[in-house]
């Protein structure tokens, strides 16, 4: 009964989320729901959850830092001037704003690799202007995660080069090695899926106007501060300080290192007054900290599921349950792969995860080894858009629920799994055919 426990404490996760309970309480819930099934008492489980929270450490603080980073970028008013003009050109183009925001978001993954704090700056000073053109936030929600997603799924660069190498030590652990340009070409298929979810999202599921919900809370981010703005020397050392962070991102491969950089830089060239500190870390809380509470604890709750041996006894079950018809093999091991990402919310923490089984089941049915990256690939990106617990649905209701408009579960996580999880599973399954 021990490979029911992933099954159950996920369902149990995402139905106290569908009934709007907080996305932390429920993922402690269902990791005390894990807990007590494997027989553990809840102090220990409990303690479990906590032990596992370290996991996500340096995650947490580099969502803060980029917050803090975020803010101090905001404070010099120069995404009010980009806003500004995504206001001029593209007011009353609704479709239009949505793929350029898809587009901004995509180069957060490669080529600018900054993931979600960019959100919180963009996003909610355009709020009024989705309003006032009746845009439906949920194209806006599926665009973004759209971006922090399907590039590092194809694209071998940034986030994405993270990603490939991931499943590439993961296969080559189990005896298989492929070169990262192999391991992207199998997972452009998965990708053109991701294409296709877009592309269905924004042209028909919310291409129609949706009346703005009634204002709930004012946040300070959303007040129009867009007029009298030109471009000036802060602008400028601004610019000097995110390249600067970057770089040392980049060099480093250390989101903490980077996040660090741009904030110090920021001082040092005094883009933004030293007295103003404590605004500058309570507001870069206030942007992202939600969000590394929430990655802490989903941390804790995967913890949980593998120290209880539930995942191994969820991944041994589904192995017995193939048949050695390659197309049965690949839909088990695709479903096995979104059910632990939407308990965990990582795929990058789910690929460890199932290499280590999915390998030696797919070599032994005659899987090619570009079959099985696309298969490990897609079995760990599956998941993570729709999961209440993933920065790729928590990102964006960061921005997008700055006037308490938007509802996490509903207007993002939905429609995002939907769109995304529906066409990488079927395209996945097809590349591991194909392949």
């Amino acid at each position: 009964m021990l490979e029911w426990v992933v099954i159950t404490s996920v369902i149990v996760m995402l139905i106290l989320s569908l009934l709007r309970v907080h996305v932390i309480f429920a993922i402690i819930i269902a990791g005390v729901v894990a807990g007590l099934m494997t027989g553990m008492n809840l102090t220990d489980t409990i303690d479990m959850l906590i032990k596992g929270m370290g996991a996500q450490s340096n995650t947490a603080l580099s969502y803060i830092l980029l917050g803090v980073f975020a803010a101090m970028i905001s404070y010099t008013g120069i995404t009010s001037i980009l806003v500004r003009l995504l206001i001029k050109v593209l007011t009353g183009k609704r479709t239009t704003l949505v793929f350029v925001i898809a587009a901004i978001a995509c180069l957060s993954q490669n080529i600018i690799p900054v993931h979600i704090a960019f959100i919180p700056i963009l996003i909610p000073p355009l709020l009024k202007i989705f309003d006032q053109m009746e845009l439906d936030r949920r194209a806006v929600a599926s665009a973004l995660t759209f971006g922090l997603k399907a590039p590092y799924i194809m694209i071998p660069a940034g986030f994405g080069l993270l990603f490939h190498e991931t499943i590439q030590i993961g296969m080559h652990t189990s005896g298989i090695d492929l070169t990262v340009p192999q391991i992207a070409l199998s997972l452009l298929i998965p990708g053109v899926g991701m294409i296709v979810g877009l592309l269905i999202a924004v042209l028909f599921t919310y291409r129609k106007p949706r009346e703005p919900k009634p204002q709930i809370s004012i946040s300070p981010t959303t007040e129009d501060k867009l007029d009298n703005i030109t471009f000036n020397l802060k602008h400028g050392l601004t610019i000097v300080a995110i390249l600067a962070a970057l770089v040392a991102q980049i060099i480093t491969n250390n989101l903490v290192i980077g996040a660090l950089t741009g904030i110090i830089l920021m001082i040092l060239l005094i883009a933004v007054p030293l007295r103003e500190g404590d605004a500058f870390v309570q507001n870069g809380v206030a942007m992202m900290g939600s969000i590394a509470f929430v990655m802490l604890v989903a941390a804790g709750y995967g913890e949980v599921l593998r120290e209880t041996g539930a995942v191994d006894a969820l991944l041994e079950a589904s192995s017995g349950m193939l048949t050695a018809n390659k197309s049965v093999i690949a839909f088990v091991l695709l479903l096995v792969g979104l059910i632990i990402t939407m308990g965990i919310g990582s795929s990058f923490g789910t690929i460890p995860i199932i290499a280590t089984l999915y390998v030696p089941i797919c070599a032994a049915a005659g899987f090619s080894p570009m079959a099985i990256a696309a298969l490990i690939g897609t079995a760990g990106a599956l998941g993570d858009a729709g999961s209440p617990a993933s920065d790729s649905t928590l990102g964006p209701t960061s921005g997008l629920n700055a006037d308490g408009k938007h509802h996490h579960i509903w207007d993002t996580c939905v429609p995002t799994f939907i769109h995304y999880n529906i066409p990488l599973f079927i395209f996945g399954w097809i590349a591991s055919i194909v392949l």
